[in-house]
């Protein structure tokens, strides 16, 4: 038996071909004839190690805004496929990811949907998203949450495009065949609570003494960039380093501690320049989106360069380590809250 199958497939023989045929007319099939494709020793990621340039993708986002309308399209996205995920919408075995533009006198309209979202702000100012009747302003830097089920849209008030990443849990509602979705009466939803209402409720270390706990998305769902970038400042400079990850903070839910989405992990980390991570593998196939500085990193052994706005994907329980050139910042996301709540979830740090 080869050490690398976790099972080999038995010699086919014209009686065993027969009867396979004969199990096909009834709906069967044999479990001996797939188990090799079914079980493995250790993850087979269908998805690959791949890399965006920014520089290469914004031209092309431009000439999306001259060839369809926000309203045409309903979300004028450029998805992130995955090279071994083509046609399939999807940047890792389990997550969707795309680059949105919004035009200066834009509106996306409001809708909703079964599938959770995260918006990483990338390049721009002057548009807001709205979720559940308070709008919040896109920055570079910050990390925006649309929970399952809420009506939410988008605008741009400003005078410069805005471009972020969309980063959503779609292929696993699918898996579950549990997607829904509505559009809203109207093309924007009422306005009801002031800008910032929802950070200042919750994002003080502090919940209003009436609240109650629904769900499990948090009560916060603008993570401003200017905030966390301060902390992770301040704990380069109060050390220690993390060998595998520099200074690396997760978004929380602040009512659970938990992570802020349920199905999909957010964090931001600081790899001070001239640090190289010791080599690291995870279940969860992670997207990184550099926000600061540039460096690169070595997937599976392959290597690439990065710098700001560029995405790369690491698959699961695929090596990775990075090196910072100078200060660089990178904020990623992954499914591993979903794998953590299954029990499924476990990483590796890899000796040299």
């Amino acid at each position: 038996m080869n050490s690398s199958t976790f099972h080999e497939q038995p010699t086919q023989t014209p009686e065993r071909l027969a009867f396979y045929a004969e199990l096909d007319r009834h709906d069967l099939g044999a479990l001996w004839e797939v188990l090799g494709k079914l079980g493995s020793l250790e993850p087979r990621p269908a998805s690959v190690p791949a890399h965006w340039n920014y520089d290469d993708l914004r031209p092309l986002l431009m000439k999306s805004g001259s060839l369809i309308s926000a309203e045409e399209a309903e979300r004028r996205v450029l998805v992130l496929e995955n090279p071994g995920l083509r046609g399939r919408s999807q940047i890792t075995g389990s997550l969707y990811a795309g680059l949105q533009l919004i035009l200066p006198g834009e509106i996306a309209t409001s809708h909703r949907h079964v599938a959770s979202a995260l918006r990483f702000i990338v390049e721009g100012q002057g548009a807001y998203t709205a979720v559940d009747g308070e709008r919040v302003s896109m920055r570079p830097g910050d990390f925006i949450i649309t929970p399952s089920w809420t009506f939410h849209d988008h605008g741009n008030i400003g005078e410069e495009p805005v471009v972020w990443m969309d980063g959503l849990d779609i292929p696993i509602v699918n898996l579950f065949d549990t997607g829904f979705a509505q559009k809203y009466a109207g093309s924007t939803q009422p306005v009801t609570r002031a800008e910032g209402d929802a950070l200042a409720r919750y994002g003080t270390n502090m919940l209003p003494v009436e609240y109650t706990r629904y769900g499990s998305t948090s009560p916060v769902f603008s993570y401003p960039y200017e905030r966390s970038r301060e902390a992770l400042a301040r704990l380069v400079r109060s050390g220690p380093l993390h060998p595998s990850h520099g200074v690396k903070l997760q978004y929380v839910n602040p009512a659970t501690g938990g992570a802020a989405m349920p199905t999909i992990g957010t964090w931001l980390q600081l790899l001070p320049a001239g640090f190289d991570t010791a080599a690291y593998r995870s279940t969860d196939g992670t997207v990184f989106s550099v926000v600061e500085g540039s460096g690169y990193s070595v997937i599976g052994g392959k290597k690439f360069a990065w710098k700001p706005k560029d995405i790369f994907v690491v698959p699961s329980w695929v090596n990775v380590e990075h090196h910072a050139d100078d200060d660089a910042v990178l904020f990623s996301f992954s499914d591993r809250p979903s794998q953590q709540a299954l029990g499924l979830w476990r990483d590796e740090a890899i000796s040299s």
